[in-house]
């Protein structure tokens, strides 16, 4: 590879970076649902490129809006090119903000390319002997090069000099215009000579030489002996104007009229302000970490709470509240080791109207995990840590535990008192293991941050930080260790215990202060907030403390059976492959499928093997034997890993029961996830998914209660589309799926066959999920017109469905989002993206959330409603164990069956209106699949 000289001057082709960017991945946007990926990828390269060579002296060039000289002499110029995506010309302005923050200077001049500026500056540079290197994809650019001009491909890492252009082109640098005139670019729409491709014009280049040449003695081509060459002089002599023409709009300008000299373009200082305030717009996290730490303002302290104000105040112009945005400074954290301290912050936590509150744990499980210590703020930039329960060596005398929580259990449990935490559902459960039920749950910022936006973000409380507040937190790696050497809590020193606790609650504080501001200026999501999120808190840690009941023998025996049977199909699948494979191995897989037994490659992995993923192996299954074992041998091996042989592991030793925990802020559509262990997941269409659920038993005396929404997105479907079809079959209790197969089969509903009734079923969930005829056909296994026919024909009996479904992709690419029936939104960053499959996947989304999503909200009000009528009724004989999907499961006492099947009922029939009853199946068991 050619040596690049020290300190060179650097010309960065930004449109050629820009082009690039935009079309590789990662595809990211922000929690606004801006697109954001091309701006990463052309910083990304920038960053890359400043590191690798520090240059004194660069420029990005841009190309300016309009029209350039090149249109004018060739009106065809560049036709063929579209215009440039909205979600491309949308990053544009903070990309070249960004890039002048850096110190950089950006060129972009009107009436000429990138291109040209960038050959007038190297021209510039190399006759007064500076060595110049550019930074470009652009092969057009290859004709600048010389003995002090290189070019740098920075993706795939290559540099040429003379000699390397030599080598890729198999012509020197100054024939690259001749070159490109005579094969002429269909993406530029240079005509060139017909017919002449890369191969004809290096045998005429080599051969003759320049294009000039060429015309000298057109007939001298004929005796070259390439391919054509006998006719080629008639073409050259044809189109001589087209040549000459493609010549001039190859060739690079070297005399732009420039306002500097390439010795004027200073890299310059960076505005680290303006950078972090950038990077904290973008939800660029690591960048804005890095750039945090890097600051030169000596207030910073990156492994402290500390960081200077005017970091804080540039990346949170928007916050109203001044004290959301004051300088974070350590030094009026507090660590209460006396009575008197802390009866001090006792009577200030009683006076004020909120504060912030969190826990210091030993463990993540919150059954398990005991308390270390607590933080309060009050305001911003004041806060205090009480450690109650460091043990490690020489650790300082600390306040008893017991005595902490008796002092502060009566403020602790007062509604009056408004407590705001960074999901404090967690913080509910540590108390209640101590005998405490927190009241006055005001504010959650983990939730404020989840309703303001569910896509493109994460919710944690670092994560806000750097997105809201431009801070970098304390993170736990740094005071107690990672990986295996990691220490709890209650091994952490004081002196880093403390300000990070501290931490936590001050930025809780202040990232509540500054989220519901944002939620206030919209009330629907302010009310999707106030309404729903908020009062489950409770209710999902109830559910959660109480557990649910599971026989760990009949897991057991079902573990055992699964074994049996996976033992079987490995036997089966070594046979039909006629030698012995790991099941489990993908690499070993490949080979068996696709090399052994040849089946046909349907996919390839990002690296370019036949892929083995799940949809590959179903699609072959139709035809084959063997992926048809392995994918019952998948899922059967995943069962029970999952399920048979770790349920009982985590049964907890003080309540005997199994305690999952509900994520409210994981999903964009608004449902609910589980984990540890997650109950959602578990099959219900197969035998042995069901046999699980078998394990999910009734105490003795109960019994399980299951309340299911029966086709509750469809029933949202009539609502939204409003077709007078659907709206009529759900009001008079027709099944909706045969009364689809009427109307699409035109078909006397009672003459209906069960074939009929099924692929009007998948018709109707597939459009739910925006099925193509495609998908249709292959899930009922007919023709593709076939499944285009069924569709034409849903439409034309159901019209409103169609309307629903063409204004909501209306008003999803104009808003960027939908909206649920309650205002919960759905942010569709890829609405709008060039790429056609990102595109219509965004569609599909658009049509799914607010079904998908209302669903959610009806569930949760569900939820809500009942946790609030058995309060109300102070009802000992009913408990909430389980949410699943549209799915709620009860323990319930067995002389309260009636009572209690009624109130459920009650309760989630009526949890929203809508324009068709909400119907409710009840099932009762004494397990969870007798009683679903």
């Amino acid at each position: 590879m050619p040596v690049i000289p020290e300190n060179p001057l650097v010309l960065v082709d930004g449109s050629s970076y820009l082009f690039r960017a935009y079309h590789s991945p990662p595809h990211l946007t922000n929690s606004k649902g801006e697109p954001t990926g091309a701006i990463y990828g052309v910083i990304n390269m920038l960053k890359s490129l400043l590191n690798k060579f520090d240059p004194s002296h660069i420029a990005v060039i841009f190309d300016a809006k309009g029209p350039t000289f090149r249109n004018d002499m060739y009106t065809e110029y560049k036709a063929n090119r579209p215009p440039m995506p909205d979600d491309l010309r949308t990053q544009i302005a903070p990309l070249h903000e960004l890039i002048k923050a850096m110190g950089l200077p950006l060129i972009s001049i009107a009436g000429v390319e990138a291109d040209d500026v960038i050959g007038t500056l190297s021209d510039q540079a190399s006759k007064q002997g500076r060595h110049v290197l550019i930074s470009t994809g652009d092969k057009d650019m290859a004709q600048l090069v010389n003995d002090k001009v290189t070019l740098i491909n920075t993706m795939t890492d290559t540099v040429l000099d003379p000699q390397g252009v030599v080598d890729k082109f198999g012509i020197p640098p100054e024939l690259i215009i001749d070159y490109l005139a005579l094969m002429g670019d269909k993406v530029d729409n240079i005509p060139g000579l017909p017919g002449v491709g890369e191969k004809t014009a290096l045998a005429m280049l080599q051969g003759i030489g320049s294009v000039a040449a060429l015309y000298e003695d057109p007939q001298a081509v004929a005796a070259l002996g390439f391919r054509g060459s006998k006719n080629m002089p008639k073409k050259l002599i044809e189109h001589k104007e087209a040549a000459e023409l493609s010549y001039q709009l190859a060739t690079i300008k070297l005399d732009v009229e420039l306002d500097l000299t390439f010795e004027q373009l200073n890299r310059t200082e960076a505005d680290q302000d303006k950078i972090i305030t950038l990077f904290g717009e973008l939800e660029f996290r690591r960048w804005l970490a890095e750039a945090l730490k890097n600051q030169e303002n000596p207030q910073l302290k990156t492994s402290s709470a500390s960081t200077s104000s005017s970091a804080t105040n540039s990346t949170d112009k928007a916050v109203e509240n001044e004290s959301a945005s004051a300088p974070l400074n350590e030094t009026h954290y507090e660590c209460v080791l006396t009575e008197a301290d802390f009866n001090r912050w006792l009577e200030k936590l009683s006076n004020a109207n909120e504060f912030a509150f969190d826990t210091e744990t030993t463990s993540l499980n919150y059954m398990n995990a005991e308390l270390v210590g607590v933080s309060f703020a009050t305001e911003a930039g004041k806060a205090a840590y009480v450690p109650v329960a460091h043990d490690y060596e020489d650790a300082p005398q600390q306040l008893e535990r017991d005595w902490v929580l008796n002092q502060l259990k009566p403020l602790l449990e007062n509604p009056a008192v408004h407590k705001i935490g960074q999901n404090l559902k967690y913080d509910q459960h540590i108390l209640a293991n101590y005998d405490i039920k927190l009241a006055g749950i005001e504010h959650d910022s983990m939730l404020e941050s989840y309703v303001l936006s569910s896509v493109g973000s994460r919710h944690d409380m670092d994560s806000l930080a750097l997105k809201y507040l431009g801070h970098k937190c304390i993170s736990f790696e740094e005071i107690a260790g990672k990986g295996a050497k990691q220490i709890t809590f209650n091994k952490v020193d004081l002196a880093q215990a403390a300000p990070y606790a501290a931490e936590d609650a001050d930025i809780t504080l202040r990232l509540h202060q500054t989220l519901l501001a944002k939620l206030q200026a919209d009330p629907e999501l302010l009310s999707v907030y106030q309404n729903i999120e908020k009062p489950l808190i409770s209710v999902l840690q109830h559910i959660e403390y109480t557990g649910v009941h599971i026989d760990i023998h009949q897991l057991a025996q079902q573990s055992q059976d699964l074994e049996i049977r996976l033992n079987e199909l490995e036997l089966k699948a070594h046979d039909i492959a006629g030698e012995t494979f790991n099941l489990a191995s993908p690499k070993q897989l490949q080979v068996i499928l696709f090399e052994k037994l040849n089946h046909p490659i349907l996919k390839k992995t990002p690296k370019g093997a036949p892929s083995t993923a799940e949809e590959v192996l179903q699609e072959l299954a139709h035809d084959f034997p063997l992926p048809k074992v392995i994918i019952e041998h998948r899922g059967l091996s995943k069962l029970k890993s999952t399920y048979t042989d770790k349920l009982p592991l985590m049964v907890n030793a003080k309540t005997g029961r199994v305690h999952t925990s509900y994520q409210q802020a994981v999903t964009a559509t608004g449902r609910l996830s589980s984990s540890d262990p997650n109950l959602q997941n578990i099959p219900i269409r197969n035998e042995e998914g069901r046999k699980v659920r078998q394990a999910f038993v009734a105490a003795a005396g109960y019994k399980i209660l299951a309340a299911d929404y029966s086709q509750i997105e469809l029933r949202i479907m009539a609502h939204l589309s409003n077709d007078e079809g659907l709206l009529s079959a759900f009001s008079q209790g027709l099944d909706i799926h045969k009364a689809t197969a009427a109307e699409v089969f035109d078909t006397p509903f009672e003459e209906v066959t069960t074939e009929q009734r099924r692929s009007a079923k998948a018709v109707n969930f597939g459009l739910i999920y925006g099925m193509s005829a495609f998908g249709l056909s292959r899930q009922l296994a007919i023709p593709r017109h076939e499944a285009q026919k069924y569709m034409d024909l849903y439409f034309e009996r159901y019209p409103g469905v169609l309307n629903y479904m063409e204004d909501t992709r209306a008003l999803a690419e104009e808003k960027g989002y939908v909206s649920t029936l309650l205002g919960r939104r759905l942010h569709l960053p890829e609405i709008k993206a060039r790429n056609q499959a990102r595109k219509k996947a965004a569609e599909r989304a658009a049509i799914n959330a607010p079904m998908q999503g209302t669903a959610a909200d009806i569930i949760k009000l569900a939820m809500i409603n009942v946790a609030k009528r058995l309060e109300a009724e102070n009802s000992a004989d009913i408990r909430m164990i389980m949410q699943v999907h549209d799915e709620l499961v009860f323990e319930v006492k067995e002389s309260f069956i009636e009572q209690a099947t009624d109130l459920v009922k009650t309760e989630m029939e009526n949890a929203l209106k809508l324009a068709v009853p909400l119907l409710v199946e009840v099932g009762i068991g004494d397990n969870w699949d007798e009683a679903h």
